[in-house]
């Protein structure tokens, strides 16, 4: 019973970390589900799980690694293996409609790449720098549309066969 319990709180060798591990878990998904919230209220295909699932992912790669003992390079690699992942992952919810002449998703892939940020920031310990990033991505999401062209009279024209 007692190597059930070691394996159970290996990398957490006290209580002080297991309460440190535990205010930033919860702090990766409430911020996640922040951010997971608005898109969902906008009818995103990116809404309130993935969003919580990639800042509570994320945070977790760099507090396990961070918790056996990983130096600063080597989770240098861990986090650009998410940004990396992360990007992939972004990459396939755009979608380029041919006929239209338009690309759509952008706006969902930045939101999953923030909030992994904002899931790494929370796994290092900067709690202050990811509530702020949330409540700036928060406000871009919510307010920055009201600044962009709504509908095709208001962009500028295209030239067919012009390059982009």
């Amino acid at each position: 019973m007692d190597v059930i319990w070691d394996e159970l709180l290996s990398g957490l060798p006290d209580s002080r970390r297991m309460i440190q591990v535990l205010i930033r878990l919860l702090a990766a998904t409430v911020l996640g589900a922040v951010i997971g919230f608005q898109r969902e209220r906008a009818g995103k295909p990116a809404g309130l799980r993935t969003h919580m699932l990639v800042t509570l992912g994320t945070a977790v790669f760099v507090l396990a690694c961070s918790g056996v003992g990983m130096g600063q390079d080597a989770l240098s690699r861990v986090i650009q293996g998410i940004v990396t992942g992360i990007g992939f992952i972004g990459a396939g919810s755009i979608l380029k409609l041919d006929r239209e002449r338009d690309i759509q998703g952008l706006t969902t892939a930045a939101g999953v790449w923030m909030t992994a940020a904002i899931g790494v920031a929370v796994g290092l310990g900067s709690l202050g720098v990811a509530l702020l990033s949330t409540v700036f991505a928060l406000a871009i999401l919510s307010f920055a549309q009201r600044f962009e062209p709504r509908d095709d009279r208001e962009r500028p024209a295209r030239v067919e066969g012009a390059d982009d």
